[in-house]
């Protein structure tokens, strides 16, 4: 049925690009905060990576005008974040699995330490001005298990970040307590149809991440423009 869909969605790509040179400019952002275990992080790194390999992907980054620029950050405290793979550029097979291979073979950076998705946000939204090409949309995607416990208010740096045109999708692990789920839907959730995936536990999150993908990459989301602050 997902590749149903992918083939369904593909004539919206068939488009000529305009001035900016890419599709979609990704900013992966994983959480390693103290509540996430190694065999955890190793399902987060694994998970992910076979999502950038999966052939639906695959095709679908092919189709897109320009392909796609990706960049993975880790974060947990106020003082915890890292961009732990720059900007690569995503246009079909090699380069995918390139990515995915990296993303695979990650060293985890932060460990044992609290949960700051509003810093999180601030650096994922800082790295864009380092992206190396202009692309039609720009978004952020945050993945985590728990609620903001330090550093800056989450809601207020997700508006900000917004207002200047970029979507903040969300990846919620459930299964701790508070459930993290409302605060990812008022708290981060923004921008032009932002959503937020759910992921029952760790043993889900592969599957989640590839149908948080295909709905981040679909051709018919990522040929929409983003509206600006300042244009």
């Amino acid at each position: 049925m997902l590749r149903a869909l992918v083939f369904s969605l593909f004539a919206a790509a068939a488009q000529p690009a305009t001035a900016q040179d890419c599709a979609v400019e990704l900013v992966l952002a994983m959480d390693v905060s103290r509540s996430v275990d190694a065999a955890e992080f190793g399902l987060i790194r694994h998970g992910t990576a076979e999502a950038f390999r999966r052939a639906e992907i695959i095709e679908l980054v092919g189709w897109l005008p320009g392909g796609v620029i990706a960049t993975v950050t880790q974060w947990s405290g106020a003082d915890q974040q890292m961009q732990a793979i720059g900007w690569r550029h995503l246009s079909g097979p090699e380069s995918l699995g390139t990515f995915a291979d990296e993303i695979d073979a990650m060293t985890r950076h932060f460990r044992f330490e609290l949960t700051a998705p509003g810093e999180a946000l601030a650096h994922a939204g800082s790295l864009h001005d380092s992206a190396p090409m202009a692309c039609r949309r720009r978004v952020i995607d945050i993945a985590g298990d728990g609620i903001r416990n330090t550093g800056r208010d989450t809601a207020a740096t997700a508006d900000a970040i917004a207002a200047d045109g970029v979507t903040i999708n969300g990846l919620v692990v459930r299964g701790d307590t508070p459930d993290p789920l409302d605060f990812y839907h008022t708290e981060i959730k923004r921008g032009a149809l932002a959503f937020i995936e759910v992921s029952d536990g760790y043993d889900d999150f592969p599957r989640a991440m590839f149908r948080k993908l295909l709905r981040e990459l679909t051709p018919s989301v990522s040929a929409l423009p983003a509206i600006r602050r300042y244009e």
